[in-house]
């Protein structure tokens, strides 16, 4: 990749719709060129696709929750039994398995702090191997970005 290639991916990160001919002219190529190295990005799966930013809360999600997770066990089949039951609950938004003192990290959204604690009682602590929780509840978003603009400028 060179500074083209990061270029665009830099732009697309941010501007997801520009259309080409404006991608082409910021990045000092033409049209083509700039098409061609967007379909080759494409192809090789570095742009893996073009989304909408959604304003969570007005949608009634505001609320954001960080939970640390302990399982009873850690070996891979119940690593992989965890993993598959954490894909299926809509409220996570993330999940990192975490090396420390805990196994796993979730990032949750609900719209307030009672429907959180459902989803933490009838959920989160429900799912295969949870031995242990630990909630951290967001006050206020200081950042919260796509870590892909600032890999894509390098």
């Amino acid at each position: 990749m060179d500074r083209f290639d990061h270029a665009i991916l830099s732009i697309l990160a941010v501007e997801g719709r520009l259309p080409v001919t404006d991608l082409a002219q910021r990045i000092g190529l033409s049209k083509t060129p700039t098409l061609a190295r967007m379909r080759r990005l494409e192809a090789e799966g570095v742009i893996r696709g073009y989304r909408a930013e959604i304003d969570l809360e007005r949608l009634g999600a505001a609320h954001v929750a960080f939970v640390e997770v302990k399982l009873s066990d850690t070996r891979e089949g119940a690593l992989q039994a965890f993993a598959a039951a954490i894909r299926k609950l809509p409220e996570v938004e993330s999940c990192h398995m975490i090396a420390g003192a805990f196994d796993y990290l979730l990032k949750v959204r609900t719209r307030d702090i009672a429907a959180y604690r459902a989803v933490l009682g009838e959920a989160i602590s429900r799912l295969p191997h949870v031995a242990s929780t630990s909630t951290h509840v967001a006050m206020e978003t200081v950042l919260d970005h796509d870590p892909a603009v600032g890999l894509a400028a390098q």
